[in-house]
């Protein structure tokens, strides 16, 4: 009874064994993309490889690379720009003790003595020395000083001015990539231009 049903349903036999030889190979082709994908894993391409070879950073033609922690660059957002006079005072104040001259002073200035046009016996002439012409001096710095701030520890920040950018530096730092802060005082900051090797003193402006 068995045999006779099946023959009369063959359609229906190849169907369930078409099925499972699908079934089979699906099956077979997952175990075998199991087995290969570890296979891949086991050569990774050097990091050293496929990253691209570093090149050197060179300053510009004519500027010096500076060395030191740059400046903070800041916004005048929230800024006070009032120069208060009563802590100015404060800081000027405070006496000079030191045993050379006082460059902050027109007092300990040295005297100029000037040289005489012609000597003053009759028929003497006195012929004035040529001085040959020194080398050009190197351009201002273009930075403004408008306050300065003092931190937990007393040391001072100073506030810079560069056209629109306002920058925040303590001694040592780099301003715009060109300017060194050496001293830092209430009253004046010295300065020093590193592509001419030139320090200036900057004194305490307002807006």
């Amino acid at each position: 009874m068995a045999l006779k049903f099946g023959t009369e349903n063959k359609r229906q036999v190849y169907l369930v064994i078409v099925l499972f030889l699908f079934i089979l190979i699906l099956g077979g082709w997952q175990i075998y993309g199991m087995f290969k994908a570890p296979a891949r894993r086991t050569n990774p391409v050097p990091a050293a490889a496929s990253a691209p070879p570093a090149t050197e950073v060179k300053p510009p033609a004519g500027q010096i690379a500076a060395s030191g922690p740059e400046a903070k660059h800041l916004t005048n957002v929230g800024i006070d720009p009032t120069l208060h006079f009563d802590k100015l005072a404060q800081s000027e104040d405070v006496q000079y003790a030191g045993t050379g001259r006082n460059i902050f002073s027109l007092e300990s200035m040295p005297v100029a003595i000037e040289k005489p046009i012609k000597s003053g016996r009759p028929g003497a002439a006195v012929h004035a020395p040529i001085v040959p012409p020194g080398p050009p001096k190197p351009p201002s710095i273009d930075l403004k000083y408008f306050g300065y701030s003092q931190t937990k520890d007393k040391t001072l920040q100073a506030f810079f001015m560069h056209g629109e950018d306002i920058f925040m530096a303590k001694t040592g730092d780099i301003v715009n990539h060109r300017y060194k802060v050496v001293v830092i005082r209430p009253g004046s900051v010295q300065v020093t231009d590193l592509n001419y090797n030139n320090t200036q003193t900057l004194p305490l402006t307002s807006f």
